[in-house]
């Protein structure tokens, strides 16, 4: 899922990309250049994906993936141990 989300990121800023460069266009063919970005266009792309893996990370913290009541049923921890009362037989029986 990790790397899903990942990749619909990264497919999302290169459709950006595309719509930024096809309107960078002019109408005469001897104006089109090559769109460079600027520092505050890079500092915006890193900012967005350190955005988002912030708020992914939050959500990992707080809605896990695996369910905690899961995880705590299987560790050593958790088995039930029954002590046994020894039972005094013959005892004023």
């Amino acid at each position: 899922m990790f790397v899903a989300s990942i990749l619909i990121n990264v497919g999302m800023w290169f459709e950006r990309l595309v719509i930024v460069m096809t309107l960078s266009r002019d109408y005469l063919p001897s104006a089109w250049d090559y769109f460079t970005p600027t520092i505050f266009d890079i500092g915006i792309y890193i900012g967005s994906f350190g955005l988002f893996f912030t708020l992914f990370l939050l959500f990992l913290r707080f809605f896990p993936m695996v369910a905690i009541a899961e995880v705590k049923g299987v560790l050593p921890q958790a088995k039930v141990h029954h002590h046994h009362s020894h039972d005094k037989v013959g005892a004023g029986s």
